[in-house]
């Protein structure tokens, strides 16, 4: 996935802005913004893109909850052609201030840790949290990396994919046969 240097849609969120009860957002990208979706991810085409995201402040930072649903075609890894994909995924994704180096954490503080979580918290530098980026990071993972048609293989395709007997091993083992490995 390239980076853009600007965000393909505008999900940022300030930080210092942010109600305490938290706000909403939701993106329902338009065509253009689906082509250059499909651009960043180096796919054919994102026929859908939408999501909707809850943010509220926690511990300085904030957290993202919510859920992206997409429909995205890509070319098969087999023979090219396209296979559409149906993508439900759920974001719970948590943004902290980057520790100070400087400073060190005073004796008996608290320390935000989440045994059930297999995610650390990213860190940020700054007011602002771009959550475009984190909706196009959950769309990439969540595309499959090698697409294809149902039933489609090589076979289907007529393309040999190599016997035991004509790979590089039986060939070895018919040249020793032949009296190859003479003393």
């Amino acid at each position: 996935m390239t980076r853009p240097e600007e965000p393909i849609f505008d999900a940022v969120v300030r930080i210092d802005k942010l109600p305490a009860g938290g706000r909403s957002i939701a993106v329902d990208a338009d065509e253009t913004e689906r082509q250059a979706i499909a651009e960043a991810m180096n796919i054919l085409s994102v026929e859908r893109f939408t999501a909707s995201l809850t943010v509220t402040p926690l511990r300085g930072g904030l957290r993202a909850l919510g859920h992206l649903e997409a429909d995205a075609t890509q070319a098969s890894v087999v023979s090219f052609e396209p296979v559409a994909e149906t993508i439900s995924e759920d974001i719970d994704r948590v943004f902290l201030p980057a520790p100070r180096e400087k400073q060190a954490p005073a004796a008996g503080a608290e320390i935000y840790v989440d045994l059930e979580n297999d995610d650390f918290p990213d860190h940020i530098d700054g007011p602002e949290v771009d959550l475009s980026a984190l909706l196009l990071e959950t769309l990439a993972l969540a595309l499959d990396p090698y697409p294809r048609l149902p039933d489609e293989t090589l076979e289907s395709l007529g393309v040999s994919t190599g016997d035991e007997q004509e790979g590089p091993f039986a060939k070895l083992a018919r040249l020793k046969d032949e009296g190859g490995d003479k003393k």
